[in-house]
């Protein structure tokens, strides 16, 4: 695999932190065509940007106890 690429862990937290910001936004802007207010809609913005950090933690610790569509890595004994 001499072509192989593999993305660097801070790689992966900026693209996290980029989503975020990215559906915090939208749910401003849903929620300002909702309720044609920016003040409820930034206070919506922001409590939803705290509740799904939350609600994705969580939901990691849960799959991290469930096996399905694990598999043990296997020892490489070739030369």
């Amino acid at each position: 695999m001499a072509n192989a690429v593999t993305e660097k862990p801070y790689r992966s937290l900026i693209k996290a932190i980029s989503w975020r910001i990215t559906g915090t936004l939208d749910t401003i802007f849903i929620s300002f065509l909702v309720t044609g207010k920016l003040k409820a809609a930034v206070s919506i913005g922001v409590i939803e940007l705290g509740t799904k950090i939350l609600l994705y933690y969580l939901h990691e610790r849960v799959w991290n106890r469930i096996p399905l569509g694990r598999v043990k890595a296997q020892e490489d004994y070739s030369i």
